[in-house]
């Protein structure tokens, strides 16, 4: 049996086989790889987990009350590390600061475009900080899931907010669902396509298999004509019909419609 846990806010769930049996939203203390961490119980799932669960207790109001002091005060070396960081003239962004629960071992998560060797700051923060370090470099998708962001929508970005896991997107999401082709637009606060592109991918999808391609040519109540737009949402297709110079422009139900089916894959 697998349990999931999430540590530090992050809703990222990550899953430990084990034969325990928590309740949901219960607070323990397991000793990950990184070390001492509280982990919220979050949900079960059947089958065997890479990693075995390192059960030590249920959290304590004072092993939750460590945690949000350590919070504050990894924040506090920020710029302590910054400084170090700029000293050494390394080519990297410290993005989010963690204590494991003991304070034995602080987590520094940076990005940057390429590896970095940081073995002299490790060095040195270690001394000046009597703490073990630990670099770990993250993507920006990652950074935005660490820190948070507002996206284009008013909201928190969905990484931040409810997102376990990073889905695959791709342009072609973006392309079935007739937006335009702008990054400025289609990109996320991380640079990437947005996540949201995923969430209604597949009833576009079966929109588009229902309907015809735009320029193909259709059978209406009206004569023959050519696909101009389509209007998935409400089901409908806009129909032009030539009269010698002149066009004309008609919305008619997907059911009024008739034409060869042509199948799309999302590729």
């Amino acid at each position: 049996m697998q349990v999931g846990l999430v540590f530090n806010e992050n809703p990222k769930i990550l899953y430990y086989t084990t034969d325990k049996n928590f309740k949901l939203k219960t607070n323990i203390v397991v000793n990950t790889a990184r070390g001492l961490e509280v982990g919220t119980v979050t949900k079960y799932k059947d089958g065997e987990a890479p990693e075995e669960l390192n059960f030590i207790r249920e959290a304590t109001e004072q092993d939750l009350q460590q945690a949000k002091e350590n919070i504050v005060k990894a924040r506090d070396l920020l710029p302590i590390i910054k400084e170090e960081v700029n000293l050494a003239n390394l080519d990297m962004k410290i993005c989010l600061i963690e204590y494991t629960l003991d304070r034995e071992k602080i987590i520094i998560n940076y990005t940057a475009e390429g590896r970095v060797d940081f073995r002299n700051v490790v060095k040195t923060l270690a001394t000046k900080l009597k703490s073990r370090i630990e670099m770990h470099q993250i993507g920006s998708r990652d950074q935005v899931q660490c820190m948070g962001a507002i996206g284009v929508c008013g909201r928190i970005c969905c990484c931040k907010a409810h997102l376990n896991d990073f889905d695959k997107v791709s342009i072609k999401m973006a392309k079935n669902q007739g937006l335009s082709l702008n990054p400025t637009k289609l990109n996320g606060m991380c640079g990437k396509l947005l996540c949201c592109l995923k969430y209604e991918d597949d009833f576009y999808l079966e929109m588009l298999n229902k309907m015809p391609k735009v320029g193909q040519c259709v059978s209406t109540p009206d004569g023959e004509g050519e696909v101009k737009s389509l209007d998935m949402l409400h089901e409908q297709i806009e129909v032009m019909f030539v009269n010698g110079e002149e066009t004309e422009r008609k919305m008619y139900p997907l059911e009024l419609v008739k034409f060869s089916t042509i199948r799309r894959n999302n590729e």
